[in-house]
């Protein structure tokens, strides 16, 4: 048998003195407010062993209630499958690729393919040449200084990709950089992620400033 312990605490209040109110004139009266006092019980119960339901906190759910399937309409069931999705490469935007090996026996990107990444890459353009696609891009620089700070940026931007674009420094301010995949005579998905990387070289202190007209 469990047994029960029943705690009783009094908190003792009374509502304040009755007041008198002030006669006027022609009616007399006065009106008085009854004071009782009341002492409210709060009873807390500490449940034993004997309660049905058990000690505080979680239960097993009773027979009848595993009949009746209630778990199945609760908002958090454990039998609830919950999947945690990884974003996929494809996902991924081009500059957070890295790039792959490529096979020989690997065919090289078609046209449209290739125009259809094209629009993810900023300042790059098509060559169909009789040698196959490539990328290109041009930069006009304040002079050569900045142009050669340039060829060093895109070196560092791209050494740990292992596919580097052929650059060139020409006129006293111009570079040019191309991008193809030699081995398959053509584009791969490696010359876009590394576009992509170049594209986000910080250029605007090497650029000539924009003329500002009176």
């Amino acid at each position: 048998m469990g047994t029960t312990a029943t705690t009783t605490t009094r908190f003792p209040f009374s509502l304040p003195p009755p007041k008198s109110y002030p006669s006027h004139n022609h009616h007399h009266f006065k009106v008085s407010i009854l004071t009782p006092t009341i002492t409210p019980t709060l009873r807390l119960q500490a449940m034993g062993a004997g309660d049905k339901l058990g000690e505080f906190g979680a239960r097993d759910p009773f027979p009848a209630e595993i009949e009746s399937g209630f778990a199945e309409k609760v908002l958090g069931n454990v039998d609830t499958e919950h999947k945690i999705l990884i974003p996929t490469v494809a996902a991924l935007s081009l500059s957070q690729q890295e790039c792959t090996p490529i096979s020989p026996l690997q065919d090289p990107m078609s046209k449209d393919d290739a125009q259809k990444l094209l629009k993810k890459v900023l300042g790059w353009r098509l060559l169909d040449e009789e040698s196959g696609l490539k990328l290109q891009c041009l930069w006009k620089l304040r002079d050569f200084k900045c142009g050669v700070e340039l060829v060093n940026r895109i070196y560092k931007a791209t050494e740990s990709c292992g596919h580097f674009p052929n650059v060139h420094l020409e006129q006293p301010n111009q570079v040019r950089a191309e991008l193809w995949t030699a081995s398959l005579g053509g584009l791969s998905l490696n010359d876009f992620i590394v576009a992509a990387k170049i594209d986000e070289i910080k250029t605007s202190d090497l650029v000539p400033k924009k003329r500002v007209w009176a």
